[in-house]
């Protein structure tokens, strides 16, 4: 299974382009379910989400689309991942408020993978890692590092342990250790281009990227793919571009 798509759908820049005009945001992610079958969600990161707003997702997608999730920032960036006693905060209370907001797409069966991004200053720490990986709930989990002290063998052990997926992000401004697979799928982010103007890909960089996808895909592995770059509409046009050359390899 591939599935590739864009990180996130409500973005003004996109009119016109993935959106035809006069067409309103309530009806953006009905048109951008028509183009791509799955998203990555980064609103739940700045804000829990409303059922009733994720029941409204859940309706407008048709019944084989799907959700990536990103978690929220606050027990990613502002608990970081810790048991805080003087606040009477516990890392199991803030996922089951943040689960509890997205429970529409678990039981629509839309829920993909949570996507946990730690800050760039956040450095390795195995045992809160663990604690995160012990007490989420069944699914998919992937983690996207910062900071270069978590590209270690041991870190990928623990990973592989609750296979759990190492994301790789792709983006120039920030370079980080590369890695391969650490569970039964993996997990993509595009956040700009290197050889494209303006973080735009080029189409000699997707073409290895297909490359790189058909060969995961041929060992057996799902494969996620979000494309992160949204300005100027580079992120929907680089997404359909990735899906065709996939689709030829």
């Amino acid at each position: 299974m591939v599935r590739i798509g864009c990180s996130g759908w409500n973005y003004d820049a996109w009119r016109g382009e993935l959106y035809p005009d006069g067409t309103g945001p309530a009806r953006w992610l009905r048109e951008y379910a028509q183009h791509f079958g799955t998203v990555e969600v980064n609103s739940t990161f700045y804000r829990l989400a409303s059922q009733k707003a994720v029941e409204k997702w859940a309706a407008d997608t048709p019944d084989d689309f799907c959700f990536t999730v990103k978690a929220s920032r606050y027990l990613t960036h502002v608990k970081r991942l810790r048991d805080d006693p003087s606040k009477d905060f516990t890392l199991a209370k803030g996922l089951q408020r943040f689960y509890e907001g997205i429970e529409p797409l678990a039981k629509t069966g839309k829920l993909g993978p949570t996507l946990w991004q730690l800050p760039a200053n956040f450095r390795r720490d195995d045992e809160r890692l663990a604690n995160l990986l012990d007490r989420v709930p069944a699914g998919r989990h992937c983690l996207e590092f910062r900071d270069a002290s978590w590209f270690a063998d041991d870190v990928y052990e623990l990973l592989r342990r609750h296979d759990a997926a190492l994301v790789i992000a792709d983006d120039p401004e920030r370079p980080l250790p590369t890695a391969e697979p650490t569970a039964s799928w993996t997990f993509v982010r595009f956040h700009r281009g290197s050889r494209g103007r303006r973080g735009n890909y080029s189409t000699s960089e997707l073409e290895q990227w297909a490359q790189r996808i058909a060969s995961w895909r041929k060992s057996g592995l799902d494969v996620y793919a979000y494309f992160n770059n949204d300005w100027e509409a580079f992120a929907p046009r680089n997404a359909a571009k990735l899906e065709q050359l996939v689709a030829a390899v």
